[in-house]
């Protein structure tokens, strides 16, 4: 069964807790100040498409599609992206809320998270190699398994990544947060 083909659109305070977003494929489209807590977006295609002022809390995402997509000053808090469908899935997001989410096992393969909270973010067996961590906080942030080749933290904040467990070759840090790579091997530093 093919989904109906939204393009150039833009949607504007909506609220989708009340009523359901159409099950389409949205390609190009905005949407701006709407509000999808705990909506069902299982299955739905977003390409191109922009997320501003909304929030996303919550939201199912199971085999739902975001390719190219960027998320500006959004909530996205406590959302499994680890369901989305993993063919073309990626994105980029500034001054937004990820807080809670997972991305297990996921590719974000030269993602960027720019001014971005992501406390206690599972990024166990992910992909990050080549992403961005622009000004963003980690706070509590799992790193397990997680591949930060050539991830850029060299603004990022309160992240704890054990070099032991994680793939961090090239990866570029502070100085600052280099130090705080050794907190695994439990010595002081004065």
């Amino acid at each position: 069964m093919s989904l109906p083909f939204i393009a150039d659109k833009t949607f504007e305070k909506k609220d989708y807790r009340k009523e359901s977003l159409t099950k389409a494929e949205y390609d190009n489209c905005i949407f701006i100040n709407c509000d999808f807590t705990d909506s069902y977006l299982s299955a739905v295609s977003f390409t191109d498409c922009q997320f501003k002022d909304c929030n996303l809390s919550g939201i199912k995402v199971k085999d739902a599609t975001f390719k190219d997509v960027l998320f500006s000053h959004c909530k996205l808090l406590g959302i499994n992206f680890y369901e989305c469908s993993d063919f073309l899935f990626s994105f980029e997001a500034h001054h937004s809320l990820f807080s809670f989410s997972s991305f297990f096992n996921k590719n974000l393969n030269q993602t960027r998270f720019s001014h971005c909270v992501l406390e206690k973010v599972d990024f166990t067996n992910a992909n990050l190699s080549k992403s961005c961590f622009d000004h963003s906080d980690l706070k509590h942030a799992t790193f397990d398994n997680t591949n930060l080749k050539k991830a850029d933290l060299v603004t990022a904040t309160n992240f704890n990544i054990n070099p032991e467990n994680n793939v961090i070759e090239y990866a570029k840090f502070s100085k600052e947060g280099a130090l705080t790579l050794l907190n695994a091997f439990k010595v002081i530093i004065e």
